[in-house]
């Protein structure tokens, strides 16, 4: 199975804990990463992973999430197919750069795109031929 983690789902276990929704996205998150790591799920990392992991203003963060694209079986360089494909999802209202990297995931041929990040989840619906979800979701679907 082949999935695509955005940048706010790689940085969710940096983020306030104290929160219970952002503890269990974590621990979520952290389960589907142990899994990546030994080969059950296949990740697929970008080049706008790389962009915008490399505007954490936080280094070590920085570090630890650029780590990750060792994992990947692919690594999803910017194209024509891609822009226009991230085109078509900006003018259903999502932001550039998420529309960016569902994009990427898409032309990857990802079973699933990861995010805990609400604007793109509440607009899930409207984006066809790629299952957007959130961690815990994941997990409960794939389990």
């Amino acid at each position: 199975m082949k999935i695509y983690l955005d940048n706010c789902c790689f940085n969710r276990p940096f983020d306030d804990q104290l929160q219970l929704r952002i503890r269990l996205e974590s621990e979520a998150k952290l389960q589907i990463q142990e899994n990546i790591s030994t080969g059950i799920y296949k990740l697929i990392w970008s080049y706008i992973l790389d962009y915008e992991n490399s505007k954490n203003p936080f280094k070590e963060r920085q570090k630890q999430i650029a780590k990750w694209s060792l994992y990947s079986f692919v690594n999803i360089e910017e194209n024509d197919n891609i822009i226009n494909n991230a085109i078509n999802i900006n003018k259903l209202g999502v932001k550039n750069i998420d529309s960016l990297h569902i994009a990427c995931a898409y032309v990857a041929k990802a079973d699933y795109f990861i995010t805990t990040d609400d604007g793109i989840l509440n607009k899930s619906q409207l984006i066809q031929n790629i299952r957007i979800i959130d961690p815990i979701g994941f997990i409960k679907e794939v389990l």
